[in-house]
């Protein structure tokens, strides 16, 4: 009775290690990006309640989150820990889980930009979200950073190889292919929709920037599928890679047109998003899409 008590209360005081890595990873996380940008993003937040600006920065938060969860998923977490557990190895894992975490904070910082620059290229994000508190260009950044945090995180599970520096070039190589084919299915979107994805966001329709973020978490968390788990060798993992995302890109086109026909029937989603600007659809749509990428994850 006596050692399951201190095996679960083991259990319980390494969790709360990794909740407190958590809150430092979100503070680093916070002062990397007060660091590297130019407007002040507690003023915006707070004084000018910018929404836009308070998506991005959630957004971001999640990411990073993702992250740290990817980071935690290996198997040297549970190996070796007796009791309350608190050995030299358990506090290399958690040194190990740190760093990977702030290479993850790195790594979000230095992709952001590029990406802002090839999934919303007819505009300026930083005058859109700033000047202009544009909140379904917000909502886009919300998607493509927790997207971004879903590619990281599933790069970062399992083992990678044999050895350190070929985990490394394993995780380097798999986050490239994931952010490529991240901006493969914004473009994919955007040519399979009725409307031009970038003048509506532009043009302040919130609803647009709400559904086109959420695509993008769902082909987030179905690559998250695609890169999660072990490396068993270069031909089989990309091969795997890529027929996750096909099966990605088909699935989320489909279901925008079952929920035309089956969830919304009485509606036109394109008309609801573009005409009416209804939120409340675009909410809807996001839901079912990312529902769904869920379910593939648990279902394959």
């Amino acid at each position: 009775m006596i050692e399951a008590f201190v095996e679960a209360l083991g259990i319980f005081l390494r969790g709360l290690v990794y909740v407190g890595m958590g809150l430092v990873v979100l503070v680093v996380a916070k002062f990397a990006r007060d660091l590297i940008t130019r407007h002040g993003i507690d003023e915006e937040v707070i004084q000018k309640q910018n929404l836009a600006e308070s998506l991005r920065l959630c957004g971001y938060f999640i990411g990073v989150i993702l992250v740290l969860l990817g980071a935690m998923y290996h198997p040297l977490t549970v190996i070796g820990v007796e009791g309350l557990g608190f050995n030299a190895e358990y506090g290399m894992e958690v040194l190990r889980v740190f760093l990977y975490s702030i290479a993850g904070i790195i790594a979000l910082n230095l992709v952001r930009p590029l990406i802002d620059r090839v999934i919303l290229y007819k505009f300026n994000v930083e005058k859109e979200v700033i000047e202009d508190r544009n909140v379904g260009t917000g909502a886009a950044e919300f998607g493509i950073n927790v997207a971004v945090g879903l590619i990281i995180a599933g790069a970062l599970t399992g083992e990678g190889g044999g050895s350190e520096l070929t985990g490394a070039l394993v995780t380097l190589a798999f986050f490239g292919m994931g952010v490529v084919l991240l901006v493969l299915f914004a473009l994919f979107y955007e040519f399979t929709a009725s409307y031009d994805v970038h003048d509506e966001i532009e043009r302040d329709n919130a609803a647009v920037g709400i559904a086109f973020g959420g695509n993008l978490i769902a082909i987030g968390v179905v690559m998250f599928k695609a890169l999660f788990g072990d490396f068993t060798g270069w031909g089989d993992s990309i091969v795997a890679f890529v027929i996750f995302g096909v099966i990605g890109f088909v699935l989320l086109y489909v279901l925008r047109l079952l929920i035309d026909l089956l969830l919304l029937p009485h509606i036109r989603i394109s008309g609801a998003l573009v005409g009416q600007r209804n939120v409340g659809v675009a909410f809807v749509e996001s839901a079912v899409v990312i529902s769904a990428s869920m379910v593939l994850f648990m279902a394959i």
